[in-house]
């Protein structure tokens, strides 16, 4: 369910099928995402509407996104460099252009399942914590050279049965933020079985990894 509450200098569109409930909006800014109520829960007013668009540059999984009444570009602006933080024991947060299925999607962030159990592939839905997900935010460090360019679009290329593809500039990031590697193409793990995440070793094959 998408819901867009329009303010008088901002407009928030929150898409509740992206949202892995990180609660950085509500714990941020209450007064804008009122949390446990009946009814109305987004006030784009409440806040000044600079702060309100810092909600959606920090929300990791894209379903916030705060655009300005005036056109200008809000929370959807690309970043300078392409980043995927591997979060500890929970899923990939991309922030670049992305593209799915040939389909530019909207806004420049998503979190990527890793665990193998979300039923919102390749997106993630919170469904690592109930599986008892555990992986490392600290990935050993590649040597990699730096890349010619560091943003432009990403392509998911969702393997069937298989990794995800991403394809594009990328700098992997781990969840203390140092640069683990620089790559234009990566097979991820997203079955949860791999022994080297967040990249693919072939696993999903023993463990009869299904998606699409």
């Amino acid at each position: 369910m998408v819901e867009t509450v329009q303010g008088r200098e901002v407009t928030i569109v929150f898409d509740g099928k992206r949202c892995v409930h990180s609660r950085n909006c509500v714990l941020s800014h209450p007064e804008v995402f009122v949390p446990n109520v009946k009814g109305d829960w987004i006030y784009p007013d409440a806040a000044p509407a600079a702060e309100v668009v810092r909600i959606g540059q920090n929300c990791p999984s894209g379903a916030i996104r705060v655009l300005w009444n005036d056109g200008a570009t809000g929370s959807d602006a690309a970043p300078v460099v392409n980043t995927l933080r591997v979060r500890e024991n929970g899923p990939l947060a991309l922030e670049a252009p992305m593209v799915l299925g040939g389909v530019a999607l909207d806004g420049p962030r998503a979190t990527l399942c890793r665990c193998g159990a979300s039923s919102n592939k390749p997106f993630c839905d919170g469904s690592h914590t109930a599986a008892g997900f555990v992986a490392t935010g600290e990935p050993a460090v590649k040597e990699s050279a730096a890349l010619a360019m560091r943003d432009g679009a990403v392509t998911l290329h969702p393997q069937p049965n298989g990794p995800l593809k991403l394809a594009g500039n990328l700098e992997l990031v781990s969840g203390t933020g140092h640069t683990v590697n620089r790559v234009t193409q990566a097979f991820l793990c997203r079955c949860g079985h791999s022994a080297n995440k967040p990249y693919c070793d072939g696993s999903h094959k023993a463990a009869g990894f299904v998606a699409e």
